[in-house]
């Protein structure tokens, strides 16, 4: 309650200046009210069906996926490279889920990166948790800000047409389509408006809102706490893929977020596989040694505030480290010789070559165990309570 409280009297304290966005206020308080009224009226005499269910789930992936492939990580981090068909395909879905303009959506979102947690981050945390989840929408944007984007965004027609046309573009790709597809699947024109469209594009924007919410609320800061970002499985589930949002935030260029094979980010597994179509190219990463460093320097501002002896955990680190340039050095060192031996298959060649396959399985141990130790001696000091 207090939350909404300060957002009431942010838009209030702020409304003369920069003056409200009637549209946005309309229309994102308008369309939930509606879906909570008129959905529960449909379902009464309408019984969900598994069709519907199932074309319900694959419409709202479509649309969330969209905006997290598209509109995020490609147009917002140019964190790879897209087939032109592929943009067509993203800007036709990310149109229909009703979130504004492309240009304008990744233009913030820049912001957002660029200004994070201060006074012209866009959707600031700092502001509350429901002027970032929506409120910051209710106002216009300040006077510097408004109507200038991105120019390498500019430059794209496409993007261009649908920021001169979106009105038309999102009422008929975001609800009109949906109820013709309702009434070809059989629930009829105005249950595909209902749910297909309105019910859908309320629960897509939500979806999309938690990322600049709830991710700078809930979850832990394993790679920086000069961010408010957070890491969450809970949200990662919920944000398709987006709530490894500390470690987006530390390294925004890479195309993951979930950097593990096992962290739920369908947005990844996505991209890698429009890469193996041949539809997305120049896929950006973070190297390990870089994300490691950043992880163990967190650990250790962590473990240090809660008491532990400063030359022993220099000591575990420097270990850590050596191990790790030692195993870079040897994986170098491997390749070229593999190189080498694929073109000369000399006796000393294959010698030296198989030597270094022995060094380096030995280098993987060493790094294992070193990094083992520290995980051990940062998990002992992590629970202890940070004084105050």
């Amino acid at each position: 309650m207090s939350q909404a409280k300060n957002l009431f009297k942010y838009v209030r304290e702020n409304a003369q200046t920069l003056g409200l966005n009637w549209k946005a206020i309309i229309f994102l308080v308008l369309t939930p009210v509606l879906a909570l009224i008129l959905a529960p009226i449909y379902f009464y005499f309408n019984p969900l069906t598994l069709k519907m269910a199932l074309t319900f789930v694959i419409l709202f992936s479509l649309n969330n996926l969209s905006i997290t492939i598209g509109y995020h990580r490609y147009l917002a981090h140019r964190s790879y490279e897209a087939h032109p068909l592929l943009q067509l395909i993203l800007l036709f879905f990310s149109t229909g889920a009703i979130q504004g303009t492309a240009l304008q959506w990744a233009t913030d979102h820049r912001r957002h990166h660029l200004r994070v947690d201060s006074e012209d981050d866009p959707y600031s945390i700092n502001k509350g948790f429901w002027y970032a989840h929506i409120g910051w929408m209710f106002l216009r944007d300040k006077p510097q800000y408004e109507g200038k984007y991105a120019p390498d965004l500019e430059k794209n027609p496409w993007l261009k047409f649908q920021h001169d046309h979106y009105a038309w573009l999102a009422t008929l790709i975001g609800f009109i389509l949906p109820g013709f597809l309702g009434w070809a699947m059989g629930f009829g024109f105005w249950g595909g408006l209902l749910i297909l469209g309105l019910l859908r594009v309320v629960l897509t924007q939500h979806s999309t809102f938690f990322i600049n919410s709830l991710c700078h609320y809930l979850g832990g800061r394993p790679y920086s706490d000069q961010i408010s970002a957070r890491d969450s499985i809970i949200m990662a589930f919920l944000t398709f893929g987006e709530g490894y949002h500390n470690y987006h935030h530390k390294f925004q260029i890479d195309y993951r977020n979930g950097i593990r094979w096992y962290h739920w980010d369908p947005t990844k597994w996505s991209i890698k596989f429009f890469a193996i179509c041949k539809l997305a190219s120049k896929l950006k990463t973070v190297s390990e040694p870089e994300i490691l460093k950043a992880r163990i320097s967190m650990d250790e501002k962590i473990i240090l505030s809660r008491g532990a002896r400063h030359e022993t955990v220099m000591a575990l680190r420097h270990k850590l480290e050596e191990a790790q340039q030692r195993l870079k050095s040897l994986r170098e060192e491997y390749r070229e010789e593999y190189l080498r031996l694929k073109t000369n298959m000399q006796n000393h060649s294959r010698e030296k070559f198989l030597h270094l396959k022995a060094e380096l399985e030995l280098a993987k141990i060493e790094f294992r165990n070193a990094y083992s130790q520290w995980l051990t001696y940062v998990k002992n000091y992590s629970r202890i309570r940070q004084p105050a």
